[in-house]
């Protein structure tokens, strides 16, 4: 079993810029082992979060990348048949609650609705997991939390969470950082001087003032870095940003225009 805890385990610290007391608060909500709730864009910094505080925790992480197809199956366990016949293997959320992991459910919101009804034993005072094709109900460690994320603005109304889910949990809202943090976190991140990392979030700024007019997602905080890792790494400051900031979000040319000529003006 300690194999399985160090196996999860997150042993260098992961790089994560505060923007308010979000860390306090997590920090208050594990040690009541509350479940929690991130809601924010894409490419915000959730996912470093949660994997941040694990390590801060020192507690193991078990992250599941949820998807429209996953099945409750996928998440608690199914039995498998090999040469001996048939064996129980656990799945991820199972784990994480027999070890006493943080189980981190990424866009909770791409699962179907049915498969999320299976967390819901371990969001209150019950703190347990029917594994009911196993006739076993098991008891949640006392380390284990349940952290969901989701994209609220992105999500149709047929891929919200139900308010029965929803008010399980505690909840932090997360966005993209003001400009100077952003800039800052960016420099951090890939070592780019953050003369240059500040003008890429003023073309994020740019293209995030057109979500909802053309737009379903702005520029992201991952794309910022990708951009400039490669900026970093030599390619031309308006090769990197039309490669890494404009191509991967629109296909629509007159909003590559628009984000193109903002990428000259202030790369010129």
């Amino acid at each position: 079993m300690t194999a399985s805890i160090e196996q999860y385990k997150i042993h260098q610290e992961p790089f994560y810029q505060a923007q308010g007391n979000e860390v306090q608060l997590y920090q208050a909500a594990y040690a009541a082992r509350l479940p929690v709730m991130i809601k924010g864009p894409t490419g915000c910094g959730k996912s470093r979060f949660v994997e941040y505080m694990a390590w801060k925790l020192g507690r193991p992480l078990i992250t599941v990348a949820c998807n429209e197809d996953m099945t409750a199956s996928d998440l608690v366990g199914r039995y498998l048949l090999d040469a001996n016949g048939t064996r129980w293997l656990d799945g991820p959320l199972t784990v994480a609650a027999r070890i006493g992991a943080i189980c981190y459910l990424d866009e909770i919101v791409e699962a179907r609705q049915d498969t999320t009804v299976v967390i819901h034993p371990l969001t209150d005072h019950r703190r347990t997991l029917p594994l009911d094709k196993k006739g076993e109900l098991l008891g949640a460690h006392p380390d284990f939390q349940l952290v969901i994320s989701y994209n609220p603005g992105y999500q149709s109304l047929m891929k919200d969470l139900k308010q029965s889910t929803k008010q399980r949990f505690t909840a932090f809202d997360f966005d993209y950082p003001e400009a100077g943090l952003e800039a800052g976190i960016v420099a951090s991140e890939t070592g780019l001087e953050q003369a240059t990392t500040a003008k890429l979030v003023k073309i994020a700024a740019a293209a995030r003032n057109l979500k909802g007019h053309g737009l379903d997602e702005g520029i992201s905080t991952r794309l910022l870095v990708y951009a400039a890792t490669l900026i970093k790494g030599g390619v031309a400051p308006v090769d990197a940003c039309r490669m890494a900031l404009v191509r991967p979000i629109t296909d629509d040319a007159d909003i590559r225009v628009t984000l193109d000529h903002a990428i000259d003006a202030v790369f010129a």
